[in-house]
């Protein structure tokens, strides 16, 4: 955080109080002002599936009580999307999680979805929700994230907890990865993990991210003020509000349009208190047409990567309990 962004952020702790906020205008309030020319669409995908909205409920849930943690996950159902889920309903925390996924556009299969959710287990919940198109302009949609378009920054209001965590349908968590964030956020407005880089194919961890993301000024992305990836991250939404339309609004000019992220992260370290949990409980499935691939092998070496090709006969889950969390 600059000594600007430290200054205003201190200031606005003595505001509170009075329930006032000084904010930086342009950057804060006005993400329209930062967009460029809007992103060439692709081709929409055009589904048959209606809308919905389908709720699964662990015993002694109750919807109109707030969850300790809520969790936004945007997807296109693919299968992978079923290894998340059990790295969320296999956690060790102590309290009430609302699961929140958004259907941007439905390729895979609803029916195996619904079979996984069925399996919620006690003190959870998860609601499946599709509007019946997709809200990103890659698929047609009013909104630049190719990643979902507007979903995170709906699921993020919509979350009836004040503590909002995101996971990504293809990447997965330890089991004290709500624990260990929740603690963080106990003396932090937003808090981040670290991650494990995982083999695309085996699922098998790699090594740790050491120079991606690593939290502010550290890492490659140092000279960007640093940089925390989405499935790494956690909010107290009911401070750090400010950042929820952001989700859906790419980098200035982007060519890609799925790097609002870097959006989130830049308000978040400079408005905003965080803290790191320092604990590697992300698992990252990289892949290998990935802008950043070639980067990242000059770091993780060929014979690293070579060596977590082999498969594991219970791929992803069974490496989140077999590899240490801690730093």
């Amino acid at each position: 955080m600059s000594w600007k962004g430290q200054f205003l952020w201190s200031v606005n702790r003595l505001l509170r109080r009075l329930d006032l906020q000084i904010v930086r205008h342009s950057e804060v309030w006005r993400p329209t002002a930062h967009l460029g020319p809007e992103p060439p669409q692709d081709a929409p995908t055009l589904s048959t599936e209606s809308p919905f909205l389908r709720v699964f409920s662990g015993s002694g849930v109750d919807l109109r009580d707030s969850f300790d943690f809520a969790v936004v996950m945007s997807t296109t159902l693919r299968p992978t999307i079923h290894r998340a889920l059990r790295s969320i309903f296999s956690q060790e925390f102590d309290g009430r999680v609302q699961v929140l996924i958004g259907v941007d556009v439905p390729l895979g299969s609803g029916e195996a979805l619904e079979e996984t959710c069925r399996a919620v287990p006690e003190r959870q919940c998860v609601f499946c929700f599709y509007p019946g198109y997709s809200s990103a302009t890659r698929h047609g949609g009013q909104h630049g994230a190719r990643d979902g378009g507007a979903l995170r920054t709906v699921l993020s209001y919509l979350a009836n907890s004040r503590f909002v965590a995101y996971l990504d349908d293809d990447n997965w968590w330890s089991a004290d990865h709500l624990a260990s964030m929740r603690q963080a956020l106990n003396s932090a407005e937003w808090a981040y993990s670290l991650r494990w880089f995982v083999h695309p194919d085996s699922s098998r961890p790699i090594c740790k991210d050491e120079w991606e993301s690593v939290g502010p000024g550290r890492g490659e992305f140092k000279h960007f003020g640093g940089w925390v990836d989405p499935n790494c991250l956690a909010i107290n939404k009911q401070v750090c509000e400010a950042v929820l339309p952001w989700w859906s609004v790419p980098v200035h000019n982007s060519l890609q349009a799925m790097d609002s992220d870097r959006n989130i992260f830049r308000i978040l370290s400079r408005e905003f208190n965080g803290h790191p949990t320092g604990r590697y409980s992300v698992f990252y499935r990289i892949s290998e047409t990935d802008g950043q691939h070639k980067a990242r092998m000059r770091q993780i070496g060929a014979e690293r990567y070579a060596a977590a090709a082999r498969p594991s006969a219970e791929p992803g889950l069974e490496e989140a309990r077999a590899a240490p969390s801690g730093s």
